[in-house]
């Protein structure tokens, strides 16, 4: 421990949290530019040649030119994942629009009060949606 004092451990470990940070948004803006609808395909080629061949300098460009258009996409992807959950949870608990077991029962009564079904037919088709 001598021969490496404590202040240069503390920049080594610095240097390595600044280059993960830095790996991070590498792939960040990578996924970003496949992710972008708005550019055609030799723009998205073009990026990530940028990217890879001078990666410092065109994650930096990529973060100025379209940073504002990187965190709407993130954003509006938040709100699909959501909006899908949400879809998946009323389908799976049976309250979708037009579909819940509340809504089949109160048609079957409203047949019933108009005379369609009879009460026997009512009992039977409310105890299979009941089940």
């Amino acid at each position: 421990m001598d021969d490496y004092p404590l202040l240069d451990i503390f920049w080594t470990m610095l240097w390595f949290f600044l280059w993960i940070m830095w790996l991070f948004l590498l792939f960040k803006v990578i996924t970003d530019i496949f992710r972008d609808h708005d550019l055609n395909g030799w723009a998205k080629a073009g990026w990530l040649i940028f990217c890879i061949l001078l990666p410092y300098l065109g994650v930096l460009v990529y973060v100025i030119a379209r940073g504002k258009g990187m965190s709407q996409r993130d954003v509006k992807q938040a709100k699909d994942s959501e909006a899908a959950f949400q879809d998946y949870i009323r389908k799976t608990a049976g309250t979708a629009p037009g579909g819940g077991a509340t809504d089949e029962l109160a048609r079957l009564a409203d047949l019933k009060e108009k005379g369609a079904i009879t009460a026997e037919e009512f009992e039977k088709a409310k105890a299979k949606v009941l089940a």
